[in-house]
């Protein structure tokens, strides 16, 4: 199964992916950390942003092959970009899933502004900025307000993937 976690920056995709991954027995693969391992100075143009998100594909492709789980962590602004994984990795739907994050700016920008080493270099700016280009997830997802019970998310995550 593939599970891909989207969302602004700040909304706790990650800490999410992090309660997530054990339940479902699955390696988490980052953009942020992926781009923090193979780019000492990260620019995050438009060239590097795709390089790190085939990588990220790339190992998801052949950890599923070998019949690995994976949660891609990423904030997948775009629609397209969210079934272009679907569309390289050519899984069945039954084995691919979306979940989206969300919470209120209010509490986002405190989260941001507390960041201390962190994979994930987005400040209170970025996240302004992407909240100004994301498109509405618009394929079969479910998604989580992080600021609920986490155990309430559990219990929804765990009725949409059927574990």
């Amino acid at each position: 199964m593939i599970v891909i976690i989207c969302g602004l920056p700040g909304v706790g995709k990650t800490t999410f992916a992090k309660k997530l991954s054990p339940l479902i027995k699955a390696i988490i693969l980052s953009t942020d950390k992926i781009r923090k391992e193979m780019i000492k100075l990260p620019t995050y143009d438009k060239e590097e942003r795709k390089i790190i998100y085939d990588i990220m594909i790339l190992l998801a492709k052949y950890l599923h092959e070998s019949g690995t789980n994976c949660i891609l962590d990423a904030t997948f602004n775009k629609e397209e970009s969210r079934m272009e994984v679907k569309r390289k990795l050519g899984i069945p739907y039954e084995q691919f899933f979306v979940i989206e994050c969300i919470c209120p700016e209010n509490i986002v920008i405190p989260r941001i502004k507390k960041r201390k080493n962190d994979y994930s270099d987005a400040a209170v700016e970025v996240y302004k900025k992407k909240k100004k280009i994301y498109e509405p997830v618009k394929t079969n997802h479910i998604t989580i307000n992080t600021t609920l019970d986490p155990e309430k998310n559990m219990n929804l995550v765990r009725n949409y993937i059927g574990v």
